[in-house]
């Protein structure tokens, strides 16, 4: 029982090696750690083009639009921040569409490569997300041809064979944990 629960952490991480694909799409969920990760994927040839998504806003940006005041939205600024680390505007594909779930994203991922033609994507998240993510992108992407290769960004400082000893890897796990379980049995939008 101990070794099952120690192993938790690494259970969650789910990568693929990597191959040449066509775009590299970046889940929503953190500010720059997964985009940090697409720029280095996107510099090192992997793919040509780099997808965003537009997470739901804060209900604190929300109340600052109605006062009046407009401040980027984390995928506006995730976008600046690719284009100034060298990353062509014409490479970074960012949908208007807002999202609200790992589901909802896969469900973009999905028109865009049947709308590009394209036939593999890599798509960048967090460590402890990646088995979740590939499960619902491999579930909407089911029968259609597209491959889907899973890489965690290595610009979060997470710990999957001691994820019980530090405050942010006991979150992530719990959290990552009981949504894999929820998806399981057929819960998880």
């Amino acid at each position: 029982m101990v070794f099952a629960v120690a192993r938790t952490g690494r259970f969650l991480v789910e990568e693929d090696p990597l191959q040449h694909a066509d775009a590299i799409a970046v889940l929503a969920g953190s500010v720059m750690d997964r985009p940090l990760a697409a720029v280095d994927l996107y510099k090192q040839g992997y793919a040509p083009i780099v997808v965003l998504t537009r997470d739901r806003p804060e209900f604190g940006e929300i109340e600052l639009a109605q006062r009046g005041i407009m401040i980027p939205s984390k995928a506006d600024a995730q976008r600046d921040a690719l284009i100034k680390l060298g990353v062509p505007a014409n490479a970074i594909v960012l949908p208007d569409r807002i999202h609200d779930n790992t589901a909802q994203e896969a469900q973009t991922f999905r028109a865009l490569a049947m709308q590009h033609g394209w036939h593999r994507l890599i798509v960048v998240t967090s460590l402890y997300h990646t088995r979740r993510a590939a499960f619902a992108i491999r579930r909407e992407l089911k029968g259609t041809g597209i491959d889907v290769e899973m890489h965690a960004t290595e610009y979060e400082p997470l710990h999957p064979d001691r994820w019980w000893s530090t405050r942010e890897d006991l979150r992530d796990v719990l959290d990552e944990g009981a949504k894999l379980i929820a998806y399981e049995f057929g819960l998880g939008a």
